[in-house]
């Protein structure tokens, strides 16, 4: 299986699944998946923005935490895990509504135990309005019967 159909999975799943990500960002849409590294974008919409009329830092943030175990699973892994760490630095305004915010998230090591992920987020005029950073404790996912670490690492 190639990391970008396993991803989709398990993105799907937490559509399914989630209270969350199924009301926030039903509209978030995968655009590349490589075994480590997972790209995404978002379109705005009124329920995504602050009381100013731009993108809410909690609809960053919450980008971050789902950018952060979508990366984990680009490595394999069905369940990714729970957060240990979550932090978020804002740059400037990510858009307006009907603007694109565009998301890179990258796992930058993955071992038995953790997972530490980077994410960057830039908007229609290509500037970085945010970056983050989660950390995902991932030692009980590897008992995953729906993992697929070895099929998607052959799919680099």
């Amino acid at each position: 299986m190639t990391a970008a159909r396993f991803v989709r999975s398990v993105w799907a799943s937490f559509l399914e699944t989630s209270g969350l990500e199924g009301r926030l960002l039903h509209n978030l849409k995968i655009t590349d998946v490589e075994p480590g590294k997972v790209k995404f974008e978002l379109e705005i919409e009124k329920y995504h923005t602050n009381r100013l009329g731009i993108l809410h830092g909690g609809t960053i943030a919450s980008m971050v935490d789902l950018g952060g175990s979508l990366a984990v699973a680009s490595k394999g892994l069905f369940s990714t895990g729970v957060s240990t760490d979550l932090n978020v630095t804002y740059l400037s305004s990510g858009g307006k509504v009907g603007e694109k915010i565009r998301a890179e998230s990258i796992c930058q090591k993955f071992g038995k135990a953790l997972a530490f992920t980077n994410i960057t987020f830039h908007n229609e005029a290509n500037e970085l309005v945010a970056r983050g950073s989660h950390t995902k404790y991932i030692r009980a996912a590897w008992g995953d019967e729906r993992n697929a670490v070895d099929e998607v690492s052959k799919s680099s």
